[in-house]
């Protein structure tokens, strides 16, 4: 499901992702396109983390960027 806050910015949002966690693929963010839950899971698999840090993790990056 896409995130509507997301939505109509995914080119700002995606760069903002790239920024936040460098190690996400250009691939891994057109899998994610817009969709939060693709995020938390693509997070939680690149750095390791388990599944409530990454989604901890993400919620932090949502209300520093304005998007929660």
């Amino acid at each position: 499901m896409h995130d509507p806050k997301w939505q109509g910015r995914w080119n700002q949002v995606r760069g903002k992702i790239k920024e936040q966690w460098g190690d996400l693929t250009d691939d891994d963010l057109t899998k994610i396109e817009g969709q939060r839950d693709q995020l938390v899971g693509r997070v939680q698999e690149r750095y390791g983390k388990a599944r409530d840090a990454a989604v901890s993790e993400v919620e932090a990056w949502e209300r520093r960027e304005g998007l929660r």
